[in-house]
């Protein structure tokens, strides 16, 4: 198995955790102190789970999405009604 497959089945392991706590939180309650930190234990692993995913050698990270950005100049309709940060409104003066 790969350090990639061993990340996902402990992610799918933790996910089944995670529901089990929450089934498990209907029947008890989640005002009960016990219940409340086995949430808080779960959520932790969750987020170990996911530093050890980012700073892990080999892993395969998540890409973020890309988003293109026009080389056109935007409308300036879009902005006529805003005005110039920092400078003031255009019809008033600066005291």
């Amino acid at each position: 198995m790969s350090l990639n497959d061993d990340l996902t089945a402990v992610q799918r392991c933790l996910d089944e955790l995670v529901r089990s706590v929450t089934r498990l939180e209907d029947r008890v309650g989640a005002g009960g102190l016990e219940i409340r930190r086995v949430r808080t234990d779960a959520d932790h692993l969750r987020e170990s789970l996911a530093l050890l995913r980012d700073t892990a050698p080999g892993a395969e990270r998540p890409r973020p999405e890309m988003v293109p950005v026009p080389d056109a100049p935007y409308n300036s309709a879009l902005w006529s009604d805003v005005d110039d940060e920092g400078l003031g409104a255009r019809d008033r003066h600066a005291p």
